[in-house]
């Protein structure tokens, strides 16, 4: 099969390495290009006419779904999925509004990521269904919760979540802050219990939208 051809859209450098980190281990896609906003995203979508484009919500110059409604308008056969960690259902709808073929958020396992994205390729409507019906059940469970803040953090917890937004390995935070690697990875582990969060990428997500 001819590989799928993929844009990337995120503003964060550390998030579009992991989501590549995701796909490029699959034989089914293969990615052409990287957008850090919605303007250049469009501008990609242009020039290279992807398959396939995965964009994220909250970008500067313009936000992943006002770039989805125009890329649809001059592409409507362009498969767009939307990436976020919001936990607004409204955003969720609007994306499909605006002709988006998918929404998946962050803090999904890589695994669901690609049965997704699988599922997208071969129009197969069940996984599609089912995902769908996940999103929403995370909406409405994130709607009951009362989420984690920066509050319920140390001091040294913000250190070290602030390193890890700068893309420092556990041996350079170590290095940095004068303590143990075995205690940074301590840290990072009570980081991810704290903020109910599941993976270091995830951690960084947190980190430069609270921290920045």
């Amino acid at each position: 099969m001819v590989p799928y051809r993929l844009l990337i859209a995120d503003d964060h450098p550390h998030a579009r390495q992991a989501i590549r980190e995701i796909l490029e281990g699959d034989p089914l896609f293969s990615i052409v290009g990287q957008a850090k906003n919605g303007h250049e995203a469009i501008q990609l979508c242009e020039e290279l006419v992807p398959d396939m484009l995965l964009i994220d919500i909250e970008m500067p110059v313009m936000n992943g779904l006002e770039a989805t409604k125009l890329i649809k308008e001059k592409f409507p056969y362009m498969k767009v999925i939307i990436l976020s960690v919001s936990d607004h259902v409204g955003d969720l709808f609007t994306a499909i509004q605006y002709g988006a073929q998918g929404y998946l958020l962050k803090n999904m396992d890589p695994d669901e990521w690609l049965q997704y994205l699988h599922s997208i390729v071969d129009g197969s409507d069940r996984v599609s269904r089912d995902m769908a019906s996940k999103l929403l059940y995370q909406f409405r469970e994130r709607d009951l919760q009362n989420t984690p803040t920066i509050s319920s953090l140390t001091p040294r917890e913000k250190e070290i979540l602030l390193l890890v937004s700068e893309g420092r390995t556990n041996k350079q935070i170590a290095e940095q802050l004068f303590i143990a690697e075995n205690t940074v990875k301590n840290h990072i582990k009570n980081l991810l219990e704290k903020l109910e969060l599941e993976n270091r990428v995830q951690l960084a997500s947190y980190a430069v939208k609270f921290l920045h």
